[in-house]
């Protein structure tokens, strides 16, 4: 793995579900939105349909009106004084007329029923002569003079939003008085001669509509997805900061969390350290004294050395102790990186060479200039070397490597020894945590805090079996 990268390991947070509840709220208001909208769009559709053919009705059947009374009712007023449809030369003028007063003209159906009786004088579909009709609303309207319109429809209506589906047909009927005063002879007044009942087929222009109305749906469908993935999008984005700053908010939390049980646990230690640093330096210097008095014998010599060997490493505890309580003044000064862990990588070779360890130094042949505290950062990559050695069982291989980056430098210190449970990895620069027999667990605690003070950062890598990978970044000046 690169030194280059750095683990940053975050704390688990409580998912925050903004965007999920977001989606279903704006997904429900825009169903709810879309209703009235399809509705009124497929009325106000409907409506204009209806009046733009009322008055193309009105036109048709005027001109109807017009032709009849021109060339059918005066003709044959003058020619028979009286309109009888069933002399065949009368129908066969009248259908003429009717004919070519629709033709070309998008008229499914014309039929003349009389005033009186409602019964079906002429119509262009012979079937439905002689038949009498059904007093229809519209149809005593226009007894009374007035012309009306009737929508028929034999499509379905969409999710009954006044939308129909497309191959239904649509037809306008219109019932229209049939009257003229100018035209009647002898007698002057106006009259209904009839009344015109007309079917105008509206399918195709009808599908049109609703073709409109499903091309306006669409559209308006697909702009309310795009708004909705644009907000969506956004929320995310700030679920995703909100996010973040719990996650900082939680870690500034620990790290002040931390800092106080730190700083009580600092003084304490001190305290107690200093305690024993005095008994201790009386311990081991009496157990020397002992071990070297000319009539000390075997037994005394080595209860005396293990005495000192056991106060030397106390000793080394108690000063760890010491190094985590008390911060560390930095004296900074240009050293070189290389030398720093050659120096380390020599004094540890009886070590590497006792344990069946070789290390691959990759480091290039140059210097790595760095201002920072020379001793603290040999006390450093000692921790770390010493680290990888022990984590070694038998032999093994310790890869050193280094990348440079503009302002600072990258270490890689990676063993092949038994690596880190993930237990153990969530406690492993926590104070007095330790895996081995003999530790304090002030080593990587110690380690960090030296390079923090740097201003560097210090992440660790590692899966149980498969060895441990410490990543190291130095700033090359300290801001």
């Amino acid at each position: 793995m690169s030194p280059n990268r750095f683990m940053k390991s975050t704390p688990e947070i409580k998912p925050f579900r903004l965007a999920k509840y977001f989606a279903i709220t704006s997904f429900i208001v825009f169903l709810l939105s879309s209703i009235p909208f399809a509705a009124f769009i497929s009325k106000k559709a409907n409506d204009d349909l209806i009046l733009n053919y009322q008055n193309y009705a009105q036109e048709v059947s005027g001109n109807i009106n017009h032709q009849l009374l021109i060339n059918f009712y005066t003709p044959v007023w003058y020619e028979y004084k009286a309109i009888r449809l069933s002399i065949k030369p009368q129908m066969e003028l009248l259908d003429k007329v009717v004919r070519e007063a629709t033709e070309s003209l998008n008229v499914d159906i014309v039929t003349i029923y009389s005033p009186e009786e409602g019964i079906i004088v002429y119509s262009t579909d012979p079937s439905l002569i002689r038949k009498r009709t059904e007093k229809t609303e519209g149809y005593l309207k226009a007894l009374k003079g007035e012309m009306s319109v009737q929508l028929i429809s034999d499509g379905n209506n969409l999710w009954g939003l006044g939308t129909g589906i497309l191959g239904g047909q649509k037809k306008v009927k219109t019932y229209i008085p049939l009257t003229g005063e100018e035209y009647i002879p002898l007698t002057g007044e106006e009259m209904i001669l009839g009344i015109i009942e007309l079917v105008l087929d509206l399918t195709e222009q009808y599908n049109s509509i609703i073709k409109r109305q499903y091309t306006t749906f669409g559209v308006f469908a697909i702009i309310m997805v795009i708004i909705f993935i644009s907000m969506l999008l956004i929320v995310r984005k700030a679920e995703k900061i909100i996010e973040n700053r719990a996650v900082e908010q939680r870690k500034l939390v620990e790290q002040l969390n931390l800092a106080e049980r730190l700083a009580a646990l600092g003084e304490m230690v001190a305290g107690v350290s200093h305690e024993i640093k005095n008994p201790l330096g009386i311990i081991q210097s009496t157990s020397e004294l002992l071990n070297n008095m000319p009539d000390a014998t075997e037994t005394h010599k080595r209860l005396s050395g293990v005495i000192t060997e056991e106060s030397i490493r106390l000793n080394r505890i108690v000063t760890e102790f010491l190094d985590f309580a008390r911060p560390h003044a930095l004296n900074l000064r240009e050293c070189d990186l290389k030398e720093i862990i050659n120096k380390n990588i020599e004094f540890l070779e009886p070590e590497l060479e006792k344990k069946g360890i070789s290390v691959e130094n990759n480091l290039e042949n140059r210097r790595y200039m760095i201002e920072a505290d020379q001793d603290l950062l040999h006390r450093v990559f000692m921790n770390l070397i010493i680290n990888a050695i022990q984590a070694i069982q038998g032999m093994g291989k310790i890869i050193i490597s280094i990348a440079e980056e503009r302002g600072a430098y990258n270490f890689e210190i990676k063993d092949t020894g038994s690596g880190i449970s993930e237990e153990s990895m969530k406690k492993v620069f926590n104070p007095f945590f330790t895996t081995k027999q003999k530790g304090s667990g002030l080593g990587l605690p110690i380690v960090r805090k030296i390079i923090e003070g740097h201003g560097g950062q210090i992440d660790i890598e590692s899966t149980e079996g498969n060895g441990t990978s410490v990543m190291v970044r130095l700033l090359k000046r300290i801001r």
